[in-house]
């Protein structure tokens, strides 16, 4: 038979079996708190306000996918050069608000901002580059391939043909210098799906915002500055300049170029304003690299005088598997350069490709490079491409990182 306590007793014996229940030091267990060490590196972190995903970044209006055609009928395919005065629009991308403002890549605040595509929060970031040495360094050294890259296709002026993009996925280049840089609608979520496929997801990049036919600057390694210089004789780009976090002590300033086709005398005078801002903003304690379309007919040009302030350009040149060094169309005339400054020329080697060598640069034609397995996925016919203007260089570098 069951016991029964009186009323006045039960309340107390409810009591003690509860705490029989219970035991010592069991109290519920909060949840983990969200925002511990464990989620600084998902998805969410990557794409908060100041990185390249989001609508703050240099996908906005502001932008080149603006309603300024970079692939309008004006001048794509035709007889005049891509970077002629035809491609220009009203829109002037060297306007005092795009080069020095605050509004400009290089400041700590604006690596988001419409300007700044590409500064070092964006892409992802050191650990996502792989290790800051990259993967040609051996802790010692480090090989860095750089590249000039105005490769578009078709009649638009930009990468969506997918030509250029093969070529330089086939010569797996470190930093890119690269021009007319367009792909599909220019958002930010396009352009880097182009760094993406081209590249890989750990590469950052700078490109300039406003101008229809825009400069930038692709990098394996962060990028800690950038922005854009004013290129007084042409309104649809400028000078597109980042400074690199190379492994080692010093870092890499490169500045993406695109010259005029109208003549040498203008040619030179873009030289000498580019020379004045490199000599006002570039450590002597640093390395520098200029590189793209220079659009010259000759070594012997002017500019190339004037550019010899700040970089060298003597021999060797670099060279397609037959020796020869033309880089427009016709591969006749030296439009597109690699040239980096005494501190940096002292660390060149040859670049080598599978098993082929070329002392002193490659000047990558799709048509006559074999075999073409070895710069894979590129296809014969991709440096004939439609509108192919270009023919892409390739310079290689190995640094000390002490």
């Amino acid at each position: 038979m069951a016991m029964k306590f009186p009323p006045f007793l039960r309340p107390f014996v409810a009591l003690g079996f509860l705490a029989l229940a219970c035991g010592p030091g069991d109290e519920p267990i909060a949840p983990p708190d969200s925002g511990t060490s464990a989620d600084a590196g998902t998805r969410t972190d990557a794409g908060s306000s100041v990185d390249a995903g989001d609508t703050v970044d240099s996908g906005t209006a502001v932008d080149a996918g603006s309603d300024v055609d970079a692939g309008s009928d004006v001048d794509a395919g035709s007889d005049v050069d891509a970077g002629s005065d035809d491609a220009g629009t009203a829109v002037d991308a060297g306007t005092s608000v795009d080069a020095g403002s605050t509004v400009d890549a290089g400041t700590s605040t604006d690596a988001g901002s419409a300007t700044d595509a590409g500064s070092a929060t964006d892409g992802g970031s050191e650990t996502d580059a792989g290790t800051i040495d990259g993967p040609d360094s051996d802790g010692g050294v480090t090989q860095i391939r750089l590249m000039a890259a105005n490769l578009t296709s078709g009649n638009g002026q930009s990468y969506d043909p997918g030509h250029g993009i093969r070529l330089m996925q086939g010569v797996d280049p470190d930093i890119v210098m690269i021009q007319e840089f367009n792909y599909k609608s220019n958002s930010v979520a396009d352009i880097r799906a182009m760094v993406d496929t081209a590249f890989g997801t750990g590469f950052f990049y700078y490109r300039e915002a406003g101008a229809q036919i825009p400069n930038g600057v692709i990098s394996r390694y962060p990028i800690i500055e950038s922005g854009e210089w004013t290129d007084t004789q042409v309104s649809n780009r400028d000078f597109a300049w980042a400074r690199i976090n190379i492994p080692g002590p010093r870092d890499l300033w490169v500045v993406s170029v695109h010259l005029l086709t109208s003549g040498s005398g203008v040619r030179n005078t873009e030289a000498t304003n580019l020379v004045k801002f490199i000599k006002a903003n570039v450590p002597n304690s640093d390395y520098l690299a200029i590189g793209g379309d220079f659009n010259t007919d000759s070594r012997s040009e002017a500019c190339f005088t004037t550019f010899k302030q700040v970089v060298n350009t003597s021999s060797p040149y670099p060279a397609d598997k037959n020796g020869n060094g033309g880089t427009n169309a016709g591969r006749s005339k030296p439009y597109d350069h690699v040239l980096v400054d005494d501190d940096l020329r002292q660390f060149q080697v040859s670049t080598v490709i599978g098993n082929s060598t070329f002392a002193g640069g490659l000047v990558l034609d799709s048509r006559v490079y074999t075999p073409i397995s070895e710069i894979s996925p590129v296809m014969n016919t991709d440096s004939g491409a439609s509108n192919m203007q270009h023919m892409g260089v390739v310079k290689t570098y190995v640094t000390p990182n002490y």
